[in-house]
């Protein structure tokens, strides 16, 4: 499946967007999990500042 995300990404009407990984703490176990998401471009500085 990740694949065809990355492959998307690269066409000319996925330039505009960024596959995003962020590591996160689960408050209850202490565990950590990674969670992906894809977001503009212009937008992923926002994306890891909030939390």
């Amino acid at each position: 499946m990740a694949k065809k995300v990355v492959a998307t990404l690269k066409t000319d009407t996925g330039k505009g967007y960024a596959k995003v990984i962020r590591m996160e703490k689960s408050p209850k176990t202490g565990a950590y999990a990674f969670k992906e998401d894809i977001v503009a471009a212009d937008k992923v500085k926002e994306y890891f500042a909030k939390k």
